[in-house]
């Protein structure tokens, strides 16, 4: 509703400067005056057209005034300050048109596909809270944007050959002394194992430094692919793989693709790439020096327009970044600049496909393979316009060199299109670490917060937190409604808990370490996920009130109300300053959600409905409703938080949060 509003005004805007100045407007900037008495909408344009044609501001702003004051919607337009355009709103017009569009649909947008990868956790361990934050970020994001109209496909990408997955192999095998028939007979959560397993194998490197060349064995034999080592690689990957889609799942996270790095060699795409690169010299083999006998990509000189925010952590890298290793195995970035051509259509190559994993609604998500021994699928994959990365920040450097190695090939556009989504940590808070029996020294203790590590084992992971959420839900269920069925009990304790660790990891701004703390994610007054629950949940329990009172209302009885003759009278008067604000917050989402996806920066979203929210409660707690003796205020009490209510719940699921019946 104010998106098309203000996209008309400032159509109307560009047009009138054309036709009465012969000039053509790069852009109009909109603002939001301070405050609601100045107006609804600001537009600062004057002062671009006052440097041009060396005249006061205010003097071309009277003279744009009278253009502006038969636009539909437009009750006056005033000159403010130095010369702004401050536009009003016909309040009771802006008022019923909400109503009837209140619900956002988005209109398919025809400008190609984006790409958005997100979660890629080594399949190697169970996930932690730092993975959780990276795939509700990523989760979130696709939300945003299907809102808009675009078509999103999201990656999870499966690093299946790396370090981390030779590591339990190097624990099996050589700690263990396990065959793969004996790794696939283990019992209970694999991914637990394996987590416990990696912190030993990190003990044994420590402890025997000459072990780490098992490692290096191990990845080689991997990436040759057929061989029994490559085989429990593929085992223990794709096992928890399995693990880690169950509990993205019950955050409700789900996934178009898993591509496998293991694929991206198998089938030669990086031999490709590496041909590419190699014939554009965007790399060199090194003779001398440290890295003599690898393949290696100078970036210094690439990133001399980089992000300030990234220079400094580049400082810390050397001006060569190794490409492929001197025993010929290709490092992760290698890989990842093979990935990124895939994703833009570059590469003129393709994976073969299969369905992987079937979720509980019957939604399956496709893996890549590299033959066709399976299923033979040929799905639209890849092919994207625009690509995001979700990565965490320590990854700005090798992200940045994917970007340089897209540069050095000549696919500039595509290089602007490749968007590194960071965001930083989830660290845990010393007495997080005290609650999960964690020893720490007393220089830990003093710390604001310690990093995950799941070498040290140090980290909670996601399955035991949700858990301990739900529990902490189911009790919290049980006091309010101690005679609810068990069933019942458990679906609005499930709907709290995801709602309170999804809001949790949302509401910070990416830029923000999140020190983990029990107490303030389980709290559920304040800004939590539970508390604007809550605010629909009690909304909707206004009006089974008020239908169990009047049998004659409904939600038709509403839509009645605002198109009666009688309400264009009332709300020309109802409509004051205080409803205004209230309806004219609103009315924001879609422009938040925007803002959002311009920002890349989902907590936008999580303020803008708190804000909501507590104006809601505000209001409720003003006014009333339910007892409001005069019949067409209490409708208009009654649209107005209809508005508010069914904004709240389209916002809530854009961050995955569902609205329980009850709380």
């Amino acid at each position: 509703m104010l998106v098309p509003l203000t996209e008309r005004i400032k159509e109307s805007l560009f047009k009138i400067i054309q036709d009465r100045y012969d000039y053509s407007l790069t852009q109009i900037i909109v603002e939001q005056p301070p405050k609601v008495e100045l107006g609804d909408l600001a537009f600062p344009l004057t002062f671009e057209l006052a440097k041009k044609f060396k005249r006061s501001p205010r003097q071309i702003a009277t003279e744009i005034v009278p253009d502006l004051i038969d636009l539909p919607g437009i009750a006056k337009v005033e000159v403010a300050g130095a010369g702004y355009l401050n536009c009003f709103f016909k309040r009771d017009t802006f008022f019923k048109n909400l109503f009837e569009t209140r619900i956002l649909s988005s209109v398919q947008d025809c400008h190609g596909k984006v790409i958005l990868e997100h979660t890629n956790i080594n399949p190697n361990k169970a996930a932690h809270i730092g993975h959780l934050r990276n795939a509700v970020l990523g989760d979130t994001f696709a939300r945003l944007l299907h809102l808009v109209g675009k078509t999103v496909e999201v990656q999870n990408y499966i690093d299946d050959t790396g370090v981390q997955v030779a590591d339990i192999v190097v624990g099996f095998k050589y700690l263990e002394k396990k065959t793969l028939n004996e790794v696939i007979a283990i019992q209970g959560k694999f991914d637990y194992y394996c987590w416990h397993l990696y912190s030993k194998v990190s003990s044994f490197y420590e402890k025997h430094p000459e072990n780490q060349k098992l490692r290096s064995q191990t990845l080689q034999a991997i990436e040759e692919g057929t061989n029994e080592t490559a085989e429990m690689a593929r085992y223990i990957s794709q096992t928890i793989t399995r693990c880690h889609l169950k509990t993205m799942a019950r955050l409700g996270v789900r996934y178009d693709l898993l591509p496998k790095e293991s694929d991206i060699l198998h089938l030669n795409f990086w031999n490709h790439a590496f041909q590419l690169l190699k014939n554009s010299r965007a790399i060199h083999f090194k003779n001398f020096g440290k890295n003599q006998g690898c393949w290696i990509m100078t970036v210094a000189a690439k990133h001399q327009n980089s992000d300030p925010t990234t220079a400094t952590l580049e400082s810390r890298h050397d001006d060569e970044k190794i490409i492929v290793r001197s025993n010929g195995t290709v490092t992760y970035v290698g890989k990842d600049i093979a990935y990124q051509l895939w994703k833009f259509g570059l590469l003129g190559m393709d994976f073969f496909y299969h369905y992987f994993y079937t979720y509980p609604d019957g939604k399956q998500v496709v893996m890549t393979n590299s033959s066709q021994t399976r299923e033979v699928l040929q799905p639209n994959f890849g092919k994207g316009n625009q690509v995001y990365n979700v990565i965490d920040s320590r990854q700005s450097y090798l992200q940045n060199i994917v970007i340089a190695g897209l540069r050095a090939l000549g696919f500039n556009e595509q290089a602007d299109l490749s968007i590194h989504f960071s965001y930083e940590m989830v660290a845990l808070s010393p007495a997080c670490c005290e609650k999960l029996g964690i020893q720490l020294s007393k220089e830990d203790q003093l710390k604001p917060y310690l990093e995950v590590s799941g070498r040290k084992g140090l980290g909670v992971k996601a399955d035991d937190l949700i858990d301990t959420l739900l529990e902490h839900s189911l009790s919290e269920v049980l006091k309010r409604h101690p005679n609810s069925n068990f069933q019942e009990r458990k679906i609005i304790a499930n709907s709290i808990a995801i709602g309170a660790l999804r809001y949790f990891l949302l509401k910070y701004t990416r830029n923000s370490v999140i020190a983990f703390d029990f107490n303030e994610a389980l709290n559920f007054e304040g800004e939590t996920g539970p508390y604007l629950q809550y605010t629909v949940v009690r909304t909707n329990s206004i009006f089974r009130k008020v239908e169990e009172d009047d049998p004659r209302f409904n939600p038709q009885s509403l839509s009645d109300f605002m198109k009666s003759p009688k309400s264009t009278t009332f709300l020309a008067e109802a409509i004051t300053d205080e409803f205004w604000a209230l309806i004219y917050l609103s009315a924001q989402l879609e422009t938040t959600v925007r803002i959002s996806i311009h920002t890349c920066e989902p907590a936008s979203v999580a303020k803008y409905l708190f804000s909501l929210a507590q104006a809601l409660n505000h209001f409720y707690h003003r006014h009333r409703i339910k007892d409001e003796p005069n019949n067409l205020r209490k409708h208009f009490y009654l649209a107005v938080i209809t508005i508010i209510r069914d904004q709240l719940q389209q916002g809530l699921d854009l961050m995955g949060i569902t609205i329980p019946e009850r709380m």
